[in-house]
């Protein structure tokens, strides 16, 4: 009997690779993290590999966003919003940071899985 193993990071909405509908599970939580546009892709739906990789692709451009954010909050906010507000949304931009690079560590496991990596349990 094999045993299921999934690293550290493993989204918990995917089944772990070679459990059965593993891909469905992982073509339905790569789509959750995309526009609503790419369900409307017949391509991104039936190759689920590439939907990884247009997933990955949105998250890193997500990421660059944070960052631009966070580098003009301060500057780009005074003018219209008190100073508690500004700092407010330097926080949210903060927090944002954080849950991405989760996000970029747990999609970047699903695709290598897609492409084929199988996981072994470390002692």
């Amino acid at each position: 009997m094999t045993t299921l193993v999934t690293p550290p990071g493993w989204p918990a909405e995917v089944r772990p690779p070679g459990a059965p509908d593993w891909e469905g599970t992982a073509t339905a939580w790569l789509l959750d993290l995309c526009p609503p546009e790419y369900r409307s892709y017949p391509a991104l739906r039936r190759h689920v590999v590439v939907l990884a990789r247009f997933t990955a692709l949105h998250v890193e451009a997500s990421t660059r966003a944070v960052e631009r954010g966070l580098s003009e909050a301060r500057g780009g906010l005074r003018e219209v919003a008190p100073p508690d507000v500004v700092e407010a949304a330097v926080q949210t931009w903060h927090r944002e940071a954080a849950r991405l690079l989760g996000v970029t560590r747990s999609v970047g496991l699903v695709e290598e899985a897609l492409r084929g990596r199988r996981f072994r349990a470390r002692l």
